[in-house]
């Protein structure tokens, strides 16, 4: 059942994600060559519960990281341990909390160092697919409305579309219907309505569109460990366009 969200929840989850942010942006400054992925994990947990707050994804399933940091060709869910930054790799932060019982969700993806410009053209167009697949978050569309604008900009630029995980709805559960595809279906998905609040995450790649599972049980990986970029943030339908949650007033 897809849950339409009061101005009060909304404004939680607004709470929520600015504490999320924060914390992605204080792993970012602390990448360098050399610090491991634990370390950089410990600044996101110290500092959400130096908020109130509490991580989303600690516990989740049995998840051990507040954050899921996963490196070159991970796509999702690399657990936080004694591996070390290198020279050129990128890197991705995905993180949430939850304010008075309400999640947030977002990702970024970075490059440590010296970083080839296929990696940084990887990075750039995620990040543009996101935005072209907001454009169609307006109140009367449908789910796939958002789907194709991400699409457009993979297929356009010849990138691969990871399909085995989407984007989705947000608020009391961390992951709610619907289901936010970066890829069109026969479906066109659910109408779009005021008060929806949904992650959009694109996860593109220079190769494959299908993952196969690390044996920790978590990280996914592109299946021709071909580098994989995501980028992430909720999104509120308005009666006036889709608005990112943090400049919710």
């Amino acid at each position: 059942m897809i849950s339409l969200k009061s101005s009060d929840e909304i404004k939680r989850m607004r709470d929520a994600a600015l504490i999320t942010i924060e914390a992605i942006d204080r792993m970012i400054a602390a990448s360098e060559v050399g610090i491991t992925t634990e370390e950089l994990d410990d600044i996101a947990y110290r500092y959400i519960l130096s908020q109130g707050s509490k991580p989303a994804f600690k516990g989740f399933e049995g998840f051990p990281g507040t954050a899921c940091i996963s490196i070159n060709e991970e796509v999702v869910h690399g657990i936080p341990g004694k591996r070390k930054l290198q020279d050129g790799d990128i890197v991705t932060f995905d993180c949430g909390c939850v304010v008075k019982g309400y999640n947030s969700d977002m990702a970024r993806t970075i490059g440590v160092g010296n970083v080839s410009e296929e990696a940084k053209r990887l990075i750039r167009l995620t990040e543009e697919a996101f935005f072209n697949g907001v454009k169609g978050a307006v109140s009367g569309n449908r789910i796939s409305d958002i789907s194709k604008g991400v699409e457009e900009i993979a297929v356009k630029n010849g990138l691969g579309i990871i399909r085995e995980y989407v984007g989705h709805g947000l608020g009391r559960g961390l992951h709610e219907e619907p289901e936010v595809p970066n890829y069109t279906t026969r479906s066109r998905g659910p109408v779009l309505r005021p008060g929806l609040v949904i992650c959009v995450e694109p996860m593109l790649t220079l190769g494959a569109e299908d993952t196969i599972l690390s044996d920790d049980g978590w990280t996914a990986v592109t299946s021709d460990y071909s580098l994989c970029s995501h980028y992430e943030n909720t999104i509120v339908i308005t009666k006036e366009g889709p608005c990112d949650i943090i400049s919710i007033r």
